[in-house]
Formats: C-alpha cells, structure tokens, sequence
C-alpha cells in the first residue's frame, strides 16, 4: 500500500515517476506479481526510485536491495543531535549498506534522508561500546574517519572488506572512545582554508572509497 503521509520528494507529480500502468504500458494487462503494489499500477508512482522499482511495493523493493547488500556498515556518533544523520542514511542507501548505526541519541532529523530510510536497515546503540560489541560479533573491523594526526590517507587506504565505517559529529570529529574502538583512523585529503569537510559529505566520500575497493560494478543501476 502507498503511504498515507508521502515524503518530501513524493509531493505531488514534479519531475519524478511514473502515470497509472494502463497509461505507461498501454494494451498491457497489469503485472499479476505480488509485488507490486495495485495502487500504484492504478494511480501511479511519484516515489524516488530507480525505474528497475517501478510499481513495486515497498516491502518487495526493501527485499531486492537485502538480496544486493554490501559488507559495509555505517556508524554516526549522534551525542549533539546532529544534523546530518539523514544525508548519511541517504548516500548509504544509494550504495547499498548494510546498516547505518547511530550511536547516541534516538531521535534525529529524517527529512535530509529523503524518504530513503524506508528502505535501509537502521539500528541504535547506546553507546560506543555496545557499537564495538556488536563489530565483534559481526566479525566488522571498525574503521574511523577523522582528520587527526597520524591517520592514515583514505586515499591509499586498504579498508576491509568487512568494515563498520564511524563517522563523527559536525565540529568535534570522532570522539576518543571511538577512536580507541577503531584499528584504523582515516583521513581525506584536503588541499583549501576549511578546517573540517561537512561530515555527511565525508561519510559519503569513505562509502565510496569502499565501493571503488570492494563492490561489484557491473550490479550498479
């Protein structure tokens, strides 16, 4: 079933999706497959999905991304309600994460998720040892990202192919006890004035750096 409140990308038609099945694919009976959604075959979809997830309901699409999952997870420190929080679940989305973890606080602001956690797998911890204790079960090397002396540059990094990412809050970076957790710090180059780079575009550029490593080309939209 569609949703009753849509989100901030399905407000009316705009520029995204999809008419009515009948519309689209003229002559074509509508798909019999469970998993799509009669509602959307009969009104439409405006939804922000790739087109491979037209029709689909949300719970087959959530399916389909499980059965495409990467070994990366993604950790945000989450002590000063950070604000960011949405546009890492958004990028991890995009690259197929396993998980995004917050660390900290429960509540957070997901309007810069852009509807996005839907469909990606989320889990809270309290602290970052409990964070550390589920890595150890998981069998997740724990990498941080920061910009602290002794690093070592994402750049020519060797991350691990089963890696639990911690990004830190905006301003005060990764927090000690988070860096202790970690086998390895990283930082990305910076060649400007700006101290810091926006944390939800670092966690993006580290994401990425893993899926240039480690993820299957050939399976990207």
């Amino acid at each position: 079933m569609t949703d009753p409140a849509p989100g901030p990308t399905e407000w009316g038609e705009g520029r995204h999706g999809v008419g009515p099945w009948a519309e689209e694919h003229p002559g074509e009976p509508a798909p019999s497959d469970p998993r799509f959604d009669p509602e959307l075959l009969n009104n439409g979809d405006r939804r922000n999905v790739v087109d491979a997830y037209r029709y689909l309901t949300r719970e087959a699409i959530r399916a389909d991304i499980d059965s495409r999952r990467h070994d990366l997870h993604v950790a945000i420190e989450n002590f000063s309600n950070d604000g960011n929080i949405g546009t890492i679940v958004r990028t991890a989305n995009a690259f197929a994460v396993d998980t995004v973890h917050i660390v900290g606080r429960r509540r957070w602001n997901r309007r810069g998720a852009m509807v996005t956690d839907r469909y990606q797998h989320l889990r809270h911890h309290d602290t970052i040892a409990e964070l550390a204790a589920y890595a150890r079960a998981e069998d997740l090397t724990i990498v941080a990202l920061d910009n602290t002396p002794g690093s070592i540059p994402l750049e020519t990094a060797d991350l691990p192919r089963r890696c639990l990412l911690i990004v830190g809050q905006e301003g005060p970076g990764i927090t000690d006890e988070a860096a202790k957790a970690a086998s390895m710090t990283c930082s990305i180059a910076q060649f400007g004035s700006t101290r810091s780079i926006n944390v939800g575009v670092a966690g993006g550029i580290a994401m990425h750096a893993w899926i240039r490593q480690h993820a299957d080309l050939g399976r990207a939209w």
